[in-house]
């Protein structure tokens, strides 16, 4: 089988800033009351006449040119995402469009604020088996335009993005590698957090517009002891699968969900603050777009060099959560 590795990596967000002041006009809360309970200061969010593959498509062609590749030498898109701009067809295929990237294969991956580990982990057994040479990943979200701007609990915490990531057969010789990739689900959680309207179980009606059904919705507590589970659990396993210690760790990124979710996990983990890599206080949860936006900047900021071993942690709506070990 062939190795493969994170070649490029790109990222985008929209122009318009929405800082909690901002949403203090719309709710009853505050710049104080939204910081302490998330860490999250401001995020982007699409204007009127933005959809989700605009932000996805930008970042996309950051990471081919990044990489080096040409758009028509992709083998395939994937695109992970729960705000693509119609249901049918796939956001990917707008995003293959204006990329020029021939008849590439291109499909959208749901598994929520998990889709872009899960979209690695995809892409890299498309690499190793010879199917591919080079895959595009995309985490992008427009979750602006499905948050209840009424609901203090949920739109506090949203904002739009779009990160991604080639990945590509490594060169003979390379030490960069993605070295290991787990997900995993738990369905029986399913309505922690939903659109719970405008698919099969609930069709669009009068009556589920009527009841707010097509806003996402979450319940706070429960995603909270969930997500905190999750992101120890994922680092642990991480660890063992592959004999390492925290100490040889060079750089975690989390999703970026709520830093009280994470300062609670990293109290249960031996790893440093300065060897996390946090970016939520300037786009809140970006859903499957946090982590590849969290990747670029690390990069782009001199956090992640090559040879160093970066861990991308995720867990979200489903339930979902996995993790990618690369060494970059």
């Amino acid at each position: 089988m062939y190795q493969a590795w994170i070649s490029g990596t790109g990222a985008a967000a929209p122009e318009r800033v929405m800082t909690n002041d901002d949403i203090a006009k719309l709710v009853d809360t505050s710049d104080e009351w939204i910081v302490q309970r998330t860490g999250i200061s401001e995020r982007r969010v699409l204007s009127d006449d933005e959809v989700t593959s605009d932000i996805a498509t930008a970042a996309g062609r950051m990471a081919i040119e990044d990489a080096g590749v040409d758009p028509k030498d992709l083998g395939a898109i994937i695109l992970g995402t729960v705000s693509p701009d119609t249901i049918c067809p796939s956001g990917a295929v707008y995003v293959q469009h204006a990329l020029g990237a021939g008849t590439a294969c291109a499909f959208d991956l749901n598994a929520a604020c998990t889709g872009f580990v899960y979209g690695i982990t995809v892409a890299t057994s498309m690499v190793q088996s010879g199917l591919y040479e080079h895959v595009l990943v995309i985490g992008a979200e427009g979750l602006s335009k499905f948050v209840d701007w009424t609901d203090r609990a949920s739109c506090i915490l949203f904002g739009d993005g779009a990160g991604a990531a080639v990945v590509s057969r490594a060169p003979e010789g390379s030490t960069s590698r993605i070295v290991d990739n787990v997900c995993e689900a738990d369905g029986e959680s399913a309505d922690l957090i939903q659109i719970p309207a405008g698919g099969s179980r609930r069709p669009a009606s009068p009556e589920t517009v009527e009841a707010g059904e097509h806003f996402l919705t979450l319940n706070g507590r429960e995603v909270f002891k969930f997500a905190t589970k999750a992101m120890v659990d994922m680092v642990e396993t991480a660890l063992e699968r592959n004999n390492l210690k925290y100490s040889d760790l060079d750089l975690l990124v989390p999703h970026q969900v709520n830093y009280r979710i994470i300062e609670t996990a990293l109290k249960k983990l031996d790893i440093p603050e300065e060897k996390i890599y946090l970016n939520l206080d300037r786009y809140g949860n970006t859903s499957a777009a946090s982590v590849p936006i969290a990747l670029r900047e690390a990069v782009e900021r001199e956090r992640l060099k090559r040879g160093d071993l970066v861990l991308l942690v995720a867990f979200g709506a489903g339930m979902t959560w996995g993790y990618n070990l690369v060494r970059w």
